[in-house]
């Protein structure tokens, strides 16, 4: 997939440079090969450097892409009817993971108040400094009276708890490792450094842990899948969801992103994997460039992340896609209100252009998948 992209400002690109300083210094002391799964770690969460750990803006119009939430208040109008009967029945907590610039709490508080089914607390799990700077202006600015009931954590809440966990495009940005099927056998596909000090890709023999995965994963395809096939598996998957969901004693959890279920995923026509790259609201395939400074992404193994919830003892209520998920939580009369109290052909044309980016399947709407778990 060839992308021209804008070059990038000179901070922009003196950050960058600040990161492949620190992933280059990884790789020599790896000797001078680096698994992909630690690069992408490096790239996006490095302490101050990561793309999600530094100050550049990511979201809406001025950053990256645009989530759900970005476009405007469906979205989150649908997510809260979905949330209710939970709320009401636990009187519990929402628990947000990685919110992102604060558009989907701020307008599920606002449409909990008016459904009479605020939580006693909403918390937003955000380790960036910057990242919560930007989220409590948006509550302030959108919803002032109710930031009261918010509290930022930097880990998962350590006592048990009851309510709704909601993650909407986190699971994407878990770092995946990525492997070769070749005629000689698995590769895992790993990161170098070369003269220039440019990135490039380089392949190993599969290690026994990747060999596992692999295979645990693939099942008979492994055998039938055309050669070469390029893909990956998220091995931080289980650890990452048992870590979040361990002290949720009784409630929904709800994963929002976009993927495919295993068939789909490891499908033949597949063979060059899900990797993609997002900056200023170009997406490409090269995580190798630009570190730092651009998103990088793998779509959700669903398939997957069920296994990994059924084996914690949450029982799958439902797996469909978005627009399907929003039409059963009521986005026809969400929109129609909306509409109808709209005051300008302006408003009611970026209404209608709102539920289009959500429900259209080339948009979002059978790219995104919403899985519901209960506990």
């Amino acid at each position: 997939m060839r992308v021209e992209l804008p070059q990038p400002s000179p901070a922009e690109h003196e950050h960058s440079e600040r990161v492949a300083v620190l992933i280059r210094a990884e790789i020599a002391a790896a000797g001078g090969v680096l698994d992909f799964e630690r690069y992408m770690e490096l790239a996006l969460y490095a302490p101050g450097l990561g793309y999600y750990s530094a100050g550049k803006t990511k979201f809406g119009a001025a950053g990256d892409f645009v989530t759900a939430p970005e476009l405007g208040f469906l979205f989150a109008r649908c997510v809260a009817r979905a949330i209710v009967p939970t709320l009401l029945a636990s009187s519990g907590d929402v628990l947000e993971l990685g919110p992102g610039s604060g558009a989907l709490a701020a307008e599920l508080l606002l449409e909990l108040e008016r459904l009479g089914a605020l939580p006693p607390r909403y918390r937003l799990l955000e380790r960036s400094a910057d990242l919560r700077a930007r989220q409590r202006e948006t509550l302030q600015d959108r919803c002032a009276h109710l930031l009261q009931r918010c509290e930022w954590l930097d880990t998962p809440p350590p006592s048990a708890w009851r309510g709704v966990l909601l993650a909407n495009e986190v699971l994407d940005a878990l770092p995946v490792r990525v492997f070769a099927l070749r005629d000689s056998g698995l590769f895992a596909r790993a990161v170098a450094s070369d003269a220039q000090g440019r990135f490039a890709w380089r392949e190993m023999p599969a290690d026994e842990r990747l060999h596992s995965y692999v295979q645990r994963t693939l099942g008979e395809r492994i055998v039938t899948l055309p050669r070469p096939y390029v893909s990956e598996i998220c091995p931080l998957l289980a650890p990452w969801f048992i870590e979040v969901t361990r002290t949720l004693a009784s409630g929904v959890a709800l994963f929002i992103d976009y993927g495919h279920t295993r068939a789909e995923y490891y499908a033949p026509q597949r063979s060059q994997g899900t990797l993609r790259c997002h900056y200023r609201h170009r997406a490409h395939d090269d995580p190798l460039i630009l570190p730092g400074i651009q998103d990088i992404t793998a779509w959700v193994d669903f398939d997957a992340l069920g296994d990994v919830a059924v084996t914690c003892g949450w029982r799958m209520d439902g797996l469909s896609m978005q627009n399907r998920f929003l039409t059963e939580h009521g986005l026809s009369a969400v929109f129609e209100t909306a509409f109808a109290a709209a005051t300008s052909e302006t408003e009611r044309y970026q209404l209608a252009q709102q539920a289009k980016r959500l429900m259209l399947p080339d948009q979002m709407g059978e790219r995104f998948w919403v899985m519901s778990l209960t506990r």
